[in-house]
């Protein structure tokens, strides 16, 4: 039986050193690539996800646009709806009451709510408490038309 020489014992070695050197650096960059995959992954399942819940909250916005326009017209309102003149923002309606009749008995301001959302905003709030305390003027203003000085 013939003995390996040093020179082949030596070779064997550092093959082997190199096979090993380049199995650790192989997993290493598979490593790296299968993070930067699961992350790319990641992130577009998540912006999925806020893409999915952005449509959910324009629906719902949207929709409670369109029940406050057409409150009004649905069973169970209040008011004559030829009395209501929409404005929006910071309130839906002014209800000029028994307008329809040519007879003006009072001004309500009207908030319409709609959805599980039921809450006053801070310029609602604010509004409510200024007609509760009674905080609400009459002004005119002259445009300078004809007839004006």
């Amino acid at each position: 039986m013939e003995i390996l020489s040093p020179r082949i014992i030596a070779a064997l070695v550092v093959f082997a050193l190199f096979c090993i050197v380049f199995l650790l650096i192989g997993l290493r960059v598979g490593a790296v690539y299968g993070r930067k995959k699961e992350a790319a992954e990641w992130e577009a399942h998540r912006l999925e996800d806020v893409v999915r819940n952005r449509l959910r909250q324009s629906r719902a916005v949207i929709g409670g646009l369109v029940s406050e326009q057409i409150a009004p017209l649905l069973p169970g309102f209040p008011f004559d709806p030829g009395d209501c003149r929409f404005v929006g923002k910071p309130v839906d309606f002014i209800v000029f009451k028994g307008m329809n009749e040519k007879k003006i008995s009072s001004v309500i301001f009207l908030e319409v709510k709609s959805g599980s959302e039921r809450k006053l905003n801070d310029q609602e709030k604010q509004l409510k408490e200024a007609v509760i305390n009674g905080r609400v003027k009459w002004a005119e203003f002259d445009a300078g038309g004809p007839g004006s000085r």
